[in-house]
């Protein structure tokens, strides 16, 4: 099954350039970026821009040649960087990554056209193509050194435009970002560094390769929990999961727009992605052990999230504590360890990065219009500018996760996978969807009290959305509907990937046993009890073998 999992590659002709690139061409931007005279703006930010449309172009290419019957990694690519300890630049996507890379293509661009820097745009937007690089490398690393040093590294540009085109107490935000992230990663870097000495007699000597590691590490039960939970903290503050999320809702309400966009959209899903690649893949016995704590945590998210949101009086802050909510579910998605529940994560992941980005493009173009977020500062903005509104409704409507835009599919499929798990997680799902109600009840109190109601002031004369704005956020807007309306192309190339996963968990698991969907016939009983009955089987069968 690994080798399935793990051999897929794509043609010898672009495997050992195409992911490469997407790290390169960042990094070189951001080299011309330093070249150029700072006092040409113009020239600073088309550079930033054409750089990061090229990368998204190359992502988009991924996505047009990947194969979406194979479930293993595609476009390998693997150069032996230490081998006496092991290690290497080892590159690779399947459905699962794949349209992180893919989102992370196509949020920067957007983010770049939509934004304004006001001041140093040259620092501004060098830091933005490191930030971009160290994420495209994030997703695709199966070198757990390699992954670290990715993921560290996205720190050190998002630390710097927060504090230093921030908003109010940028400082204290980014600081807190940078500490809270920091500590928890630096315990993932000593909890690598254990399986990998650990598990060095299994697999024949060192190495930080994840794809040997997990099939066949043979750690004790309490080296690969205490291991399992050093990783599944630093992701857990990066996710965040409550309650190790205090610092995102500052580091949202001062950032910039584009700090906002990229935090929300890329920065958080190597959180959940991490807990999927390293945590779920790494040590399925323990996360199948621990599943029911995570589960709890990630409902409890859910729900607080939408009770604080719906507290708020800044209308960016409200977006902040909705992301802790969002986040939430796709937890709940993955620790359900079924095929809905994982594909469902996966998808929300991508739809909460457009929505969510979208979300945060249009909170900063009101402010740059009005200059305050106060909700209270505002109303009857859909007189002066209908325009915005029609665009925010459309955008609010898919984070509520409205039938028919992208978020209602991968909340309703982790519903569903919740649901088909245990009794426990029948109940968590019962309560998750009382985030649903409250996610309609903040977006749409915030939205009445913003856009209707009589205008006044500098209301009724704010500026609608210019032809360049709905240009740069039409993308996203398109993705929105066609997500909500034709999920299948996204669906077909991720389950594969999930579905291997899935087998891999079962497979190492002494533990597991999904419970398969069937189609029966009721004869008294209910369809859920049929596939139960089925699981035990299946674990009887193997505890004879």
């Amino acid at each position: 099954m690994i080798a399935a999992l793990f051999a897929a590659e794509a043609g010898e002709s672009v495997a050992f350039a195409t992911l490469p690139v997407l790290v390169i061409i960042p990094l070189l931007t951001a080299g011309v970026l330093a070249l150029l005279p700072p006092s040409r703006s113009d020239y600073l930010k088309l550079a930033a821009l054409v750089g990061s449309t090229i990368t998204g172009a190359v992502s988009a290419y991924v996505l047009w040649n990947f194969d979406a019957t194979d479930g293993g990694l595609q476009f390998v690519s693997r150069w032996e960087w230490f081998s006496e300890l092991g290690l290497s630049f080892f590159l690779g996507v399947d459905g699962i990554s794949l349209f992180l890379v893919v989102l992370t293509g196509l949020l920067f661009p957007v983010a770049i056209l939509t934004t304004e820097p006001h001041h140093d745009a040259k620092p501004y937007y060098l830091w933005l193509m490191l930030l971009m690089a160290g994420s495209m490398g994030a997703f695709m690393a199966l070198d757990l050194l390699l992954f670290f040093m990715f993921f560290e590294v996205v720190l050190v540009p998002m630390y710097f435009l927060i504090g230093g085109w921030g908003h109010g107490e940028r400082i204290y935000s980014a600081m807190k970002f940078f500490l809270y992230t920091m500590a928890a990663s630096a315990l993932m870097l000593v909890a690598i560094t254990s399986l990998v000495i650990l598990a060095a007699p299994d697999v024949g000597g060192l190495t930080f390769d994840v794809t040997i590691l997990a099939a066949n590490h043979n750690l004790s039960d309490e080296a690969a929990t205490a291991i399992f939970l050093a990783f599944a903290l630093a992701f857990a503050v990066k996710v965040p999961v409550f309650p190790v999320h205090t610092w995102l809702p500052d580091a949202h309400t001062e950032a910039p727009t584009a700090g906002s966009v990229i935090l929300a959209g890329v920065m958080l899903k190597l959180g959940t992605y991490g807990l999927l690649r390293f945590g779920v893949f790494l040590f399925p016995d323990v996360v199948f052990n621990l599943a029911p704590y995570f589960l709890t945590l990630g409902v409890i998210g859910i729900v607080y999230g939408a009770a604080v949101a719906t507290m708020q009086t800044d209308l960016k802050r409200l977006v902040a504590y909705s992301s802790v909510a969002h986040m939430g579910f796709i937890v709940l998605g993955i620790f359900a360890l079924n095929n809905q529940g994982l594909t469902g994560s996966v998808i929300q992941m991508v739809n909460h990065g457009i929505s969510t980005g979208a979300l945060f493009i249009l909170v900063g173009w009101v402010y740059e219009r009005r200059h305050t977020r106060q909700i209270s500062a505002l109303g009857g903005l859909q007189k002066a500018a209908p325009m915005m509104a029609g665009v925010f409704t459309l955008v609010m409507l898919s984070s509520v996760g409205l039938p028919g835009l992208n978020g209602f599919v991968g909340e309703f499929l982790i519903l569903l996978g919740a649901f088909a798990s245990d009794t426990w997680t029948r109940w968590l799902a019962i309560v998750a969807v009382t985030g649903v109600i409250l996610a309609a009840l903040y977006l749409l109190w915030a939205y009445q009290r913003t856009f209707h109601g009589p205008a006044e002031g500098e209301n009724a004369t704010m500026e609608d959305l210019r032809p360049s704005e709905l240009l740069g956020i039409l993308p996203l807007l398109v993705l929105i509907v066609v997500m909500g309306v034709y999920p299948k192309p996204v669906l077909d190339r991720i389950e594969p990937s999930v579905d291997v996963l899935v087998q891999h968990v079962e497979n190492r698991s002494t533990n597991f046993y999904e419970a398969e969907p069937v189609a029966v016939e009721r004869q008294g009983r209910d369809a859920l009890v049929v596939a139960a009955e089925k699981a035990r089987a299946k674990k009887a069968e193997k505890e004879g073998k």
